[in-house]
């Protein structure tokens, strides 16, 4: 009950702040992309959960979220693969925008850098084989492909406004699914009240940004699945 009422409260955030931003330019906004939206978010927070709990546990033995994970990210590959999306419109392609590799490479070279540093001045205890393997597959598949993938597409698509920054082309929608996937880490219900912690916001909302721009910029999630489990795995390994 408590990740129900958790998520019923992201959703609401997000169609609170949606209407908002909606309806200061309504001639940019499309609320059917919006409530569109926040059903994936419903749609993948349940599958990550099991059903929050009602479906059957397949691996009881795995120390990690393998089933949820992979249920999601199935999930999400559906989605991409109908009409309404597609799987090049929501960056589900390896190819790479003409032009986009050479300001990319440079940004990716700063991220995995920084985390190279982390990792090095806090190291961490010796992982599991278990630990490392989800670390480097996992987070970055399903994630990226939900949030940078689909997630993006449908907010994309409900605010159409855009100001260009940096080399691309921003719109509301970029800022909400950053949001999302820092209150997707820092909120929660539980003992009832609500929870948020504003540094796992921080740690979280603002270095997917920078995905957001990859995917914007190289119109393909390759990039950000790389640097996202790059980003888990490298503690464990240095």
């Amino acid at each position: 009950m408590n990740g129900l009422i958790g998520i019923a409260g992201v959703i609401g955030l997000l169609l609170a702040a949606g209407a908002v931003i909606g309806l200061m330019r309504p001639s940019q906004f499309n609320p059917r992309w919006l409530l569109t939206a926040a059903a994936l978010v419903l749609a993948n927070d349940f599958l990550l959960t099991r059903g929050y709990g009602l479906l059957p546990e397949l691996l009881p033995d795995a120390a990690w979220n393998w089933q949820g994970k992979l249920l999601a990210l199935a999930a999400t590959l559906i989605i991409a693969s109908t009409p309404a999306f597609g799987w090049r419109a929501a960056g589900l392609t390896p190819a790479q925008a003409p032009g986009s590799l050479k300001p990319a490479a440079f940004v990716c070279a700063i991220y995995l850098g920084f985390f190279l540093v982390l990792a090095i001045v806090f190291p961490t205890e010796p992982a599991s084989m278990e630990t490392v393997a989800f670390q480097l597959t996992m987070p970055g598949l399903e994630e990226e492909a939900f949030y940078r993938g689909v997630l993006l597409l449908a907010l994309s698509h409900a605010f159409l406004g855009r100001v260009k920054l940096l080399g691309v082309e921003w719109s509301w929608g970029a800022i909400l699914s950053c949001a999302l996937f820092g209150l997707a880490h820092a909120f929660g219900f539980s003992k009832g009240q609500f929870s948020f912690d504003l540094l796992t916001m921080a740690l979280t909302a603002l270095p997917s940004l920078i995905a957001v721009w990859l995917v914007l910029r190289t119109r393909s999630i390759l990039l950000p699945i790389v640097l996202h489990n790059f980003g888990n795995a490298i503690m464990l390994l240095v």
